[in-house]
């Protein structure tokens, strides 16, 4: 079942004894968990928090079956449990505890695997999940879209009586990605920022942090732009940071194949969108693809495989050379700019 926040009200209205949320990322299940905890602790029960992944089936059996001291059921919280990492003996018991409890509450969450942005829960998840749903609320919470993220922004933001100015939230976006554990902690990073009034683009500029991926299609960006003492500044900024040579590279490389993949495709959305979905492309690609084919359009074909040959040896030598990491950077970021120069 996908998460419904009406449902969700419907079933704690209802006096439903067990929830289990499960995504791809902590901050949905984790937010999900927390209007639970909130509902149910409004109404004074005692809450017993075994944390994850894999508190031991005797620790289960233990929290459930205690008597709350205020008469009620007891609210036994387990965040973030791993099905995976028990055995097919011990996950039975724990399903069979999750049953049988006559003076427990639980809340139970998971982060999953994806693959090709869908959730491939494995054989013991199913079981655990096959479980929760016949005991009461088991919801999947999808990614949320461009549209809610933003939403999400600003009801943060409002949450301390701060606010964005427009256009400053969707540069955060673009900035950090879709990560929403990651943009709640930037919230409250830059309302404090704002003295809790406006958050102003100029605002996230200057304080936003951007994923690794963003800052080197920035440097990708300079370089093709013919700026190559810009992306030498960004890339002394990266390692000042502490991000390490190989990561860094890393991120290049994806940069620059994403740019070949789409320079192959011609650059029209819809023969973007195949490339995503045959490349296993997740979250928000369409930002990164469509960024990548218009930077591409400054490049031949052969240019670019020079450029994936140039990363390529980088990959190489930092990981048997000898030679400073920040170095071999420096010069494949230079041999970078030749290539784009050359007819």
């Amino acid at each position: 079942m996908l998460y419904s926040e009406k449902e969700l009200q419907r079933r704690l209205k209802n006096g439903c004894t067990l929830f289990y949320f499960y995504a791809g990322e902590e901050a949905p299940v984790r937010e999900a968990a927390g209007r639970v905890m909130h509902a149910l602790t409004d109404l004074d029960p005692e809450t017993t928090t075994l944390p994850g992944p894999t508190p031991t089936v005797e620790e289960i059996v233990l929290a459930a079956g205690t008597i709350s001291f205020f008469g009620g059921r007891r609210l036994v919280y387990l965040p973030l449990i791993r099905a995976a990492a028990y055995s097919d003996r011990d996950l039975k018991e724990i399903c069979a505890t999750l049953a049988d409890s006559e003076n427990a509450v639980f809340v139970l969450t998971s982060v999953l695997e994806e693959q090709y942005g869908k959730l491939r829960p494995g054989k013991r998840e199913q079981t655990l999940i096959a479980a929760c749903e016949k005991l009461g609320y088991c919801a999947q919470i999808g990614k949320p879209g461009r549209a809610e993220l933003l939403r999400m922004l600003g009801d943060r933001a409002a949450e301390s009586g701060a606010r964005f100015a427009p256009g400053a939230d969707a540069a955060l976006l673009d900035l950090c990605g879709e990560d929403q554990y990651r943009l709640q902690g930037e919230v409250e990073k830059l309302t404090a920022l704002a003295g809790y009034g406006t958050v102003t683009a100029d605002m996230v500029r200057e304080l936003g942090t951007a994923t690794l991926d963003a800052d080197t299609f920035e440097m990708v960006r300079l370089v093709a732009a013919g700026q190559t003492a810009q992306a030498l500044q960004k890339l002394q900024t990266l390692l000042a940071l502490q991000n390490e040579p190989i990561p860094i590279a890393g991120a290049l490389a994806g940069n620059y194949l994403d740019m070949y993949r789409a320079l192959l495709t011609r650059s029209s959305r819809r023969q973007l969108a195949d490339m995503a979905k045959d490349f296993g492309y997740t979250g928000r690609w369409n930002y990164r693809l469509e960024n990548a084919a218009r930077t591409a359009g400054r490049y031949t074909r052969a240019q670019l495989e020079q450029c994936l040959a140039i990363l390529q040896r980088l990959d190489l030598d930092l990981k048997s050379s000898r030679l400073d990491g920040g170095l071999l950077l420096q010069k494949a970021v230079c041999e970078l700019a030749l290539a784009r120069e050359k007819a």
